[in-house]
């Protein structure tokens, strides 16, 4: 499979920071998220991508909820994500007002772009590359998702990283191995708010 990059310009970017944080600020005010309608959308920015948005408070994950295959335009993904990190992650108790400020909003955009599938089959673990590659593994017991920032916040080599995959996955440590069970890498493209 032929991989693709995502030019997203820093402009870009920042909107979809912006509307990441605006997004949880206004469902803590308002119950609602802002219109995207207010916001100036690119073309690209309309266009339906993968996309998981991750919440940080002093470094430590706050909240992060994706889709691998949206339905809406990135910049309403980012939106949706975002809420759904600060308030349905179950991983989490909902995001209280005294926190918004803390928080830092990280972006997640999966390559390649469009209706095409982000995944491209692992055949062989050392095509794996830490800080370049997420895993999403599905096995007949589970499936879970690793984004590719993941082993390197952990200091991960590539065997803790599939270690780590078949953890997400709620399978033993080489469970990726197994009959029935499907690796696949993804590329995204990572930004987030800089630590003040």
């Amino acid at each position: 499979m032929e991989e693709k990059e995502i030019q997203l310009t820093p402009d870009e970017k920042s909107l979809l920071l912006r509307i990441a944080r605006e997004s949880v600020q206004a469902y803590l005010e308002e119950g609602v998220s802002p219109a995207m309608d207010t916001y100036p959308l690119t073309p690209l920015l309309k266009q339906k991508m993968g996309v998981f948005v991750t919440l940080r408070c002093a470094g430590a994950l706050r909240g992060c909820i994706g889709h691998i295959f949206a339905q809406k335009g990135l910049a309403q993904t980012v939106a949706v994500n975002a809420v759904n990190a600060g308030f349905y992650d179950s991983r989490f108790a909902p995001l209280r007002p005294e926190e918004l400020e803390a928080l830092r909003f990280e972006v997640s955009v999966l390559l390649p772009a469009e209706e095409e599938s982000p995944f491209i089959p692992v055949n062989d673990p050392g095509e794996i590359c830490i800080g370049r590659d997420g895993l999403y593994l599905e096995h007949p017991e589970g499936r879970g998702l690793l984004l590719p920032q993941v082993p390197v916040e952990q200091g991960w080599n590539g065997t803790a990283f599939l270690e780590g995959i078949c953890r997400k996955a709620g399978v033993h440590a080489g469970g990726w191995q197994d009959p029935g069970a499907r690796l696949w890498r993804f590329r995204a493209c990572v930004f987030g708010e800089s630590e003040d």
